[in-house]
């Protein structure tokens, strides 16, 4: 399908095409009942909900088809991180250790790498995307007014899109880069120069404790660069304080230099390419080869013409939770028509729960559209309620942190009366077997009024596997005496949940 293909009759009735305004213009019009900025893995999601739902529907990309996931966060970032940690699991189990002969084969990585990213081409996407039934529309959207846009491709060729019912927002979020003097000349890294790099700096300095910067400081020290890690907090802030204490720790374990409490005051770099000073707060300097900077991120919705439909450039799109964009009154826009999936609307900026919003977001348009009843109550089939209070995540760090929901802290603050269980996973029959140098932490977090999880973090190496159980837990509400009867098989590492059960106490109406 070219960029300007129209899409046929669909089968809910409503007509769409391609209207040309002359020879020699290039410019095309084009109506469709949905229309998704952003063909990410989250607006492909709900260009797809829409399409499958019988609505014409058209997706705009300017960049490649697959967004931010498939070419410079998820993808390459698990790519580059999983050798490393295959490697060291390999040499903390007696009879595998021995037969490791050799160290990490850079190149191969970043070949790996390469290949996990289709070597940053997008055409595997696009094909998808045609075969799902929806028209691809490459370049630039700008609104021009309600349910309209424009979109300018790479040649100056202008496409006018009009949406029958909807125009969902999915642009996603870009690094965010702090006022430092002389950091943005300085040309620094971002995430996405980080995960697609075709070699390895001798020295990298990452400017940030969150996941992005915990995980590519695990990857590229793995890779053979000194690390250094420059936290104006613990690492991991947001999670329970034992994940970032444990990352921190096996951080230094693989030779990097980690520095909490220390942030730059300026930044320079010798010429196009040269070496890189960093001026810290603590009066020292650092010279490295490149600077990662990791410190949170910005929408991508600067130049999108926001203000044309009253809304501020450079904003977060707020939304409610059938994902409809409101205003400052938590109104939506007059004709309920514009949606916003994914980062950009900063609910939780993971790509699974992009998708989990995506989902819903289609079925609502699709439901509103052919005048279906809507399910907008609590976890109904319409709504994206897991965003607030049921929320899994994985850091790739080595060890790995996995969690669902609210720590201690976030549940204390939420006002619930709450007990927090620890268990040191190394206590496991399951640990014992996997590794010979198994360290990990767990812990749930039990509201005591309802004797239901709000939260559960795993600390430990492929803790993330652990992860949809407690999820489940969790979004199931399932009474803990109720967890009692799910036996985990032994020996193996889910074996935790016993063990959290049992330190919690047996007789849950007790508590």
């Amino acid at each position: 399908m070219t960029p300007t293909d129209s899409a046929s009759t669909d089968s809910a009735g409503t007509d769409s095409g391609t209207e040309t305004t002359g020879p020699g213009t290039g410019t095309t019009a084009t109506t469709f009942d949905v229309i998704v900025i952003g063909a990410g893995a989250v607006g492909e999601n709900v260009a797809d909900r829409a399409a499958q739902g019988g609505l014409s529907t058209a997706i705009v990309e300017a960049e490649l088809v697959g967004g931010e996931c498939s070419y410079w966060a998820c993808m390459p970032s698990k790519a580059l991180l999983r050798s490393g940690s295959v490697l060291r699991q390999a040499q903390a189990v007696g009879g595998a250790r021995e037969a490791v002969t050799g160290e990490l084969d850079v190149q191969a990585v970043l070949n790996r790498r390469n290949t996990t990213v289709n070597d940053f081409k997008d055409d595997s996407q696009a094909e998808w995307v045609a075969g799902a039934g929806i028209t691809l529309v490459r370049g630039h959207a700008r609104f021009t007014g309600t349910k309209s846009l424009s979109v300018t491709d790479a040649r100056g060729t202008v496409t006018h899109l009009t949406a029958k019912h909807a125009i969902v927002v999915s642009t996603g979020s870009a690094a965010l880069l702090p006022d430092i003097p002389g950091l943005a000349d300085s040309a620094p890294w971002t995430s996405r120069e980080a995960t697609s790099a075709q070699s390895i700096p001798a020295r990298l300095a990452v400017l940030g404790g969150g996941v992005v910067g915990a995980e590519m400081a695990t990857a590229y020290s793995s890779l053979g660069s000194t690390v250094t890690v420059l936290s104006r907090s613990e690492l991991l802030g947001n999670q329970e304080p034992f994940a970032g204490e444990l990352v921190h720790e096996a951080l230094v374990g693989l030779g990097a230099d980690v520095r909490v409490g220390v942030s730059a005051t300026s930044v320079s770099r010798n010429g196009s390419g040269g070496e890189v000073t960093l001026t810290l707060d603590d009066g020292s300097t650092l010279v490295v080869d490149e600077l990662l900077v990791a410190i949170g991120r910005v929408p991508n919705t600067g130049d999108l013409g926001l203000d044309t439909i009253g809304l501020e450039p450079n904003s977060w799109l707020d939304v409610d939770d059938t994902l409809l964009v409101v205003d400052a009154d938590e109104k939506p826009l007059e004709g309920e028509w514009l949606y916003a999936t994914g980062d950009v609307n900063h609910r939780a900026l993971l790509t699974h729960q992009g998708k989990y919003q995506a989902r819903a977001a289609g079925d609502v348009i699709v439901a509103r559209a052919l005048g279906k009843p809507l399910s907008t109550a609590p976890w109904g089939a319409h709504v994206a309620t897991a965003d607030h209070e049921a929320v899994p995540q994985v850091t790739f760090t080595d060890p790995e942190v996995a969690s669902v929901g609210l720590t201690k802290a976030a549940a204390e603050k939420a006002g619930y009366t709450v007990k927090a269980v620890d268990y040191d996973m190394a206590n496991v029959a399951g640990a014992s077997v996997s590794s010979d140098t198994y360290k990990g932490m767990a812990r749930m977090v039990v509201d005591e009024k309802r004797q239901v999880l709000l939260g559960a973090t795993f600390v430990g190496p492929d803790v993330a596997e652990l992860l949809h159980s407690a999820t489940i837990a969790v979004v199931g509400e399932v009474p803990l005496n109720r967890l009692w009867h799910a036996v985990p098989s032994y020996p193996t590492v889910s074996e935790v949940w016993l063990r959290l059960l049992e330190t919690y106490g047996r007789d849950a109406s007790s508590h």
